[in-house]
């Protein structure tokens, strides 16, 4: 039986507009980000705030229970990383973070072709086959 894997699609922005969407100003070409999210009832997520969301839960609740918590804090402190990390958005499906293929492939093949016109970057599309993706750091 064939292992069925979730996706995420995650788009990189210019600096101007990830300022907007963080702190939810008007930036030329976020109508039709925005509508595209509505059509398939999704959300963005800046990733430097996702890592710093979890580095404040990890310090509360226990960072022994957090295996990534001391790569997370060091790679939001880093000056270099914090810049890409702040113009970095996952896009949550109906709430979640991972979701099915079809979702993905729709979410991708809109923002692609709109890229040009609202300031995104590059748009990524990742599953959760851990063949496909970095493992976590070995822990010291």
């Amino acid at each position: 039986m064939a292992e069925t894997w979730q996706f995420q699609v995650r788009i990189t922005v210019v600096p101007e507009l990830a300022d907007a969407l963080r702190d939810n100003r008007s930036y030329a070409g976020r109508n039709l980000l925005e509508a595209v999210l509505r059509d398939h009832d999704a959300s963005l997520k800046c990733q430097f705030d996702a890592f710093a969301d979890c580095v404040e839960e990890a310090e509360r609740a226990g960072r022994e229970r957090y295996p990534l918590y001391q790569w997370t804090k060091e790679t939001i402190a880093n000056p270099a990383k914090k810049a890409k990390y702040l113009k970095s958005f996952a896009i949550y499906v109906r709430g979640e973070a991972v979701y099915d293929r079809e979702s993905a492939d729709g979410l991708y093949a809109r923002l692609s072709a709109l890229a040009d016109q609202l300031g995104i970057e590059s748009v990524n599309r990742f599953d959760t086959n851990p063949a496909n993706n970095p493992q976590p750091p070995a822990r010291t």
